[in-house]
């Protein structure tokens, strides 16, 4: 008998409701962030939300994705059908969330119990034949199915939501039980997409406290470090493009760079963690994040190619197949967003706004709709194709599982205060540590401006500490209450602010908002810019650009670059339209005259109603002198 079923010989007893529910496990680690109780957003965010929440999540088909799941459809071998009802689901409950709503909670309550009607005897929910379970993507889609009954338990403490995913957890431990034992050699990318279904696991055992849960979890870490296994702990420290030799057949069992199913694990880990406490969990994750950060993140906040990692930030500026694949961006923005939430340090909330406004809603549609699968730097916006025969793909599913992550966390409670991390017009509710209920206020067309306002309101006055973020790329700031200086602001880190607060207190922050010029490339260098958080791009819509033309944009000795905003006449939804100047090439021996080139940001950028070309790396002229 192997060590998997030695191990649960004696534990995959049926699951005991009587018990198990009063067991609510208090983790080993308590995160240094809580979300907000509530969060209202306006202007240019709460339209895209709003748009993504009407003409994508409540414009799906709920009876289609689970028709995947009837008897008769119990006859995969290789799709991920499976996958879409839990995609799907997880992004109407993070959109429920920030905005409760009866419709909305209706079509949760129908897609929650049309799933639940199909689940079998033995507990399965999936459409892979008896011959096939436990191959392909069968578990990954098990893994996502529990995840949506899970978020519907959280909203509404429904116990047959959690009795549902337990019992898929059950199946998928019996079954693996009475085949071999071995999760890691199930499915393609060295198991990373069978064992990610970690992060469930842990979920349910936070919500149950049956330790075959837990067990299970550990098991499965175990696994990834055998040799069949994507050594996820001992290979933290290695190039995550280099971890394994490249395979001769790119999507298959040998490939272990598979982006999107290694941050699903490293999730998984970061779960374990809280639970456990073992700091070699954390630390796996924290080293792979900084090494995914530094060789892979461009610009945009993304990487990724054909679904990959691949070294992609040493070559963004140049054409790359399948790039930025949205469900890296998904869930790289959720990786990222968990360490947050589990440190408070500022550097993780820097890289999700990067991620948010360029890389994740340069995906989104303008009318929020439809989710491109793949976003060049330069290039076009162009939609995947559907897969599976479900009508969307898995990244018009993933989208809005990123896009509704962020407003309850942009103001987050701490043990000692509250901690503003993202910047939106909007209203936030939240409570001290004391119990008092507390609103923060912001007021700023932010990032169009740089100015930020925000207001308190509090019952009675109250002794506690509210951090404010200072975005790395800020180097000039001024920080106010009541109109009095806050000393020392720092850059990349958050500006502590203790004292008694009182209602009609005022946060005043202005940010610095210059436009940036970066580089990057060896040989062939290229240029691009960015304010703010904000990523540019030419555009061929906007006139007198020729994006074809090579173009040096004029910035001072520090990097700075002179930004001008113009109106927005195209009849698109833009965000910021700025003009920059240029010098073009010349074959001339004065010099050239500078030219004007209109600029708008990353995510409007070739998304308006008429198809155009867009450009963030402006390739620049090789010169021997410089090389």
């Amino acid at each position: 008998m192997n060590k998997l079923n030695k191990l649960f010989a004696v534990i995959v007893l049926p699951f005991c409701l009587s018990n198990s529910y009063a067991q609510i496990v208090k983790p080993a680690i308590k995160d240094a962030l809580s979300p907000a109780t509530e969060a209202h957003l306006n202007g240019y965010l709460a339209t895209r939300l709003s748009d993504d929440l009407n003409n994508r999540i409540l414009a799906q088909d709920v009876d289609r994705l689970v028709a995947a799941f009837k008897p008769e459809n119990r006859t995969e071998a290789h799709l991920w059908q499976s996958e879409f009802w839990g995609k799907w689901f997880t992004s109407a409950a993070l959109a429920y969330k920030y905005q409760p709503d009866a419709k909305l909670k209706a079509v949760l309550d129908h897609a929650v119990t049309g799933l639940l009607a199909n689940q079998t005897p033995d507990g399965y929910i999936g459409n892979y034949a008896d011959a096939h379970r436990l191959q392909e993507w069968d578990i990954w889609g098990r893994k996502y199915c529990m995840l949506g009954l899970m978020a519907y338990y959280d909203i509404t403490k429904d116990k047959k939501s959690l009795t549902g995913a337990a019992r898929v957890a059950n199946n998928l431990i019996d079954e693996l039980n009475k085949k071999d034992g071995i999760i890691v050699t199930k499915g393609n990318y060295r198991g990373m997409a069978a064992s990610s279904v970690l992060e469930p696991i842990c979920l349910l055992y936070s919500r149950t406290g049956n330790k075959k849960y837990l067990d299970f979890a550990q098991e499965i870490v175990r696994q990834w470090e055998t040799p069949q296994g994507p050594h996820l702990i001992s290979k933290a420290n290695t190039n995550v493009a280099e971890r394994f030799p490249k395979p001769k057949s790119w999507y298959s069992y040998e490939q272990g760079q598979k982006a999107y199913e290694m941050m699903s694990c490293y999730e998984g880990l970061l779960e374990l963690y809280r639970i456990t406490g073992n700091e070699t969990y954390k630390a796996a994750v924290e080293d792979t994040w900084a090494n995914i950060k530094k060789t892979e993140i461009d610009i945009v906040g993304s990487g990724a190619s054909t679904e990959m990692w691949f070294g992609g930030k040493g070559v963004e500026n140049t054409p790359i197949n399948h790039f930025q694949e949205t469900c890296v961006t998904v869930t790289w923005l959720k990786l990222t967003e968990q360490l947050l939430r589990l440190t408070g340090d500022a550097k993780y909330a820097d890289e999700v706004e990067k991620t948010y406004y360029n890389a994740l809603l340069g995906s989104l549609s303008n009318h929020g709709a439809s989710w491109a699968k793949y976003t060049p730097l330069n290039g076009q916006r162009l939609l995947g194709s559907e897969q599976c025969g479900m009508g969307l793909n898995c990244c018009e599913a993933s989208g809005p599982r990123g896009l509704f992550l962020l407003p309850m966390h942009m103001i987050m409670e701490t043990q000692g205060g509250l901690q503003v991390n993202y910047f939106a017009d909007g209203s936030f509710k939240l409570k001290s540590a004391k119990g008092q209920a507390i609103s923060l206020n912001q007021h700023t067309t932010y990032p169009k401006s740089g100015n930020i306002e925000i207001d308190v309101e509090l019952t009675k006055p109250e002794d506690l500490e509210i951090n404010i973020r200072i975005p790395s790329w800020s180097k000039v700031n001024k920080l106010t209450v009541n109109g009095e200086a806050v000393a020392d602001i720092q850059p990349d880190s958050y500006a502590k602010i203790k004292r008694t607060w009182k209602t009609g207190d005022k946060i005043s922050l202005q940010l610095d908002m210059r436009g940036r010029v970066m580089q990057t490339g060896t040989t062939l260098q290229s240029m691009a810019i960015v304010r703010g958080p904000i990523v540019l791009a030419r555009d061929t819509r906007f006139e007198g650009t020729d994006i074809s033309a090579l173009m040096k944009p004029i910035a001072d000795k520090n990097g700075y670059i002179n930004l001008t905003e113009v109106p927005n006449n195209t009849g698109d939804d833009i965000l910021v339209l700025y003009k920059a100047n240029y010098l073009p090439e010349t074959n001339t021996e004065k010099g050239p005259a500078a030219v004007s080139i209109t600029l708008c940001d990353y995510a409007s950028a070739g998304n308006g109603k008429e198809h155009s070309f867009f450009e963030v790396w402006s390739q620049q002229l090789f010169h021997p002198q410089d090389n």
